[in-house]
């Protein structure tokens, strides 16, 4: 989707924090994903909110034309940090969750929070009611939301696709 809106993307950084055990995964999946776009993935990492910074100046040097921000819970508590170091560095970002764009990110696209919330009050339900945890089935995601801020496409220069526009839940004009 990155490469749908930023056409001539070649360099991406992913910004990973290693501590995230399901990183590597996301990480293995996304260079799956970059080869056959003929993308080049950086990958940087950061442990903490204080090598978020560091992580940025690695961008620049390594020339990324756009970001990619894994899903983590320490960048979700310095998302304005990040979406600000974003900006300055004028790189086009894609977010897990739609509070990166909330807070001025490009684009985010993620598994619904609200049905995943909605589908965990299901399971409490039926535990509270005596159901053993080990006995219910395992659900991956089914909703996904595509959030896109035009003013911040505005700033970047970049006109997003119709056929992007079209799939978005939700457009911040």
């Amino acid at each position: 989707m990155l490469k749908e809106i930023v056409p001539r993307v070649s360099r991406v950084a992913v910004l990973s924090n290693p501590t995230n055990t399901g990183h590597p995964l996301l990480l293995k999946e996304a260079k799956v994903a970059a080869r056959p776009l003929g993308i080049q993935l950086k990958i940087l990492e950061a442990r903490g909110p204080e090598e978020v910074e560091s992580a940025f100046a690695a961008m620049t040097r390594e020339r990324a034309s756009a970001l990619l921000v894994l899903r983590d819970g320490m960048f979700g508590l310095h998302q304005t940090r990040i979406v600000d170091l974003a900006a300055k560095s004028r790189l086009p970002a894609m977010y897990w969750g739609k509070g990166g764009v909330d807070n001025g990110g490009l684009v985010a696209y993620g598994p619904s929070l609200r049905d995943s919330f909605r589908r965990a009050a299901i399971y409490v339900d039926k535990i509270l009611k005596g159901a053993k945890p080990s006995d219910l089935p395992v659900e991956q995601p089914t909703k996904f939301e595509l959030v896109i801020n035009l003013k911040t496409a505005k700033t970047l220069g970049l006109t997003i696709p119709q056929a992007v526009l079209v799939r978005a839940g939700e457009v911040i004009r």
